[in-house]
């Protein structure tokens, strides 16, 4: 990995919502979340050492042209990564539900970033793609460490598995395009445009993957990842950041769609989890307003913005907008796709002058 890259620790399940669930009076439902509260504390420091002194470099194997080169290690409820390889690019699906659908995640990521964008893999070089399943115990998270994606198998009473909604999958890798792009800053508003950049292609990765237009696409992040008895549909909303769940346990889904409703917060790395909804609402208004496939036009302006190198790593929501809509007149002219997104961007509240 080149020094210039800073790669950070990126989780699905957000700290504030496990914070609550750890604190809940059934130990069903605390425990696995305190395990999982300790096992990431554990990871980020890891990774922050790791920035710092540097790793051994992976055994990869060799990029895979224009075709993914996916490797499925199992951890069998341990902690040690990668584990045991069981399955490799163009093996046979097995007996194993969970490392089948992250094989196949995998696989969709690929195929909409080399398709829809261009980029081979998630550093445009085709970097192997390496994921774990079933890692630690009744573990409640999945994550991008800098190197590779992980799953938790969720501990049934709040999670499912991780490797359920491909949504998930992709928010994760996605991680990855923005540690090798504009490498956005792990805090505040450039920590919550890089979870955005992952809703976004998270998102677009199922549509594709559906074949769905935008008017069809659900716009929610992880739906299928409650357990039946959570009263939400999903971890984040899209189409209206805030309404994902309402639960007894979980408590209320804290995201703001607009400006008027920021978090001001130490806590999440500044809100990184929380902000996000307001560039998240903003590209679904884009991308509706457009119609179509979403990726045909609003993901590609945010993918031409995202690796286009002008925006920097500490950008702001603001920063973001304006370049968005030159990247759109750029690439598509002073037409409908420019007054969409000033239209997005004003409805949020974010300026774009």
């Amino acid at each position: 990995m080149a020094a210039a890259f800073h790669p950070v620790f990126c989780t699905i399940v957000p700290p504030h919502l496990l914070d609550r669930l750890a604190q809940s009076d059934n130990q069903l439902v605390a425990e696995p979340a305190r395990r999982t509260l300790i096992a990431d504390a554990s990871l980020r420091t890891t990774r922050r050492l790791n920035t710092v002194i540097g790793v051994p470099a992976l055994d990869l194997a060799e990029p895979g042209g224009d075709r993914p080169n996916r490797t499925i290690h199992d951890a069998r409820n341990g902690l040690d990564l990668p584990g045991e390889i069981v399955r490799r690019e163009g093996s046979e699906a097995g007996q194993d539900a969970t490392v089948n659908r992250a094989y196949a995640g995998l696989g969709a990521t690929f195929d909409l970033f080399l398709k829809a964008f261009g980029r081979n893999s998630i550093d445009g070089e085709g970097l192997p793609l390496l994921a774990t399943v079933h890692y630690d115990e009744n573990y409640g998270n999945a994550f991008w460490n800098g190197e590779q994606m992980v799953f938790g198998d969720g501990d049934g009473e709040i999670f499912l598995d991780f490797t359920i909604p491909v949504d998930v999958i992709g928010h994760e890798l996605a991680h990855g395009v923005t540690q090798y792009t504009a490498n956005l800053t792990y805090f505040g508003q450039p920590g919550a445009l890089n979870e955005s950049m992952s809703d976004v292609f998270g998102s677009l990765i199922k549509q594709y993957t559906l074949g769905q237009t935008a008017a069809e696409a659900d716009w929610l992040i992880g739906s299928g990842l409650f357990a039946p008895s959570v009263e939400g549909t999903a971890l984040r909303s899209m189409k209206a950041p805030g309404t994902a769940y309402d639960d007894d346990v979980l408590g209320k889904d804290p995201q703001p769609a607009t400006m008027d409703d920021y978090v001001r917060t130490g806590r999440d790395n500044g809100g990184v989890h929380i902000n996000s909804g307001i560039p998240n609402h903003a590209f679904y208004l884009a991308a509706t307003a457009l119609g179509g496939h979403a990726w045909e036009r609003a993901g590609q302006i945010w993918y031409d913005t995202l690796t286009g190198g002008e925006l920097d790593k500490k950008a702001s929501f603001a920063d973001f907008a304006r370049l968005s809509v030159a990247a759109a007149v750029t690439r598509f002219g002073e037409g409908e796709e420019q007054q969409a997104l000033l239209k997005a961007w004003a409805q949020v509240g974010v300026p774009t002058g």
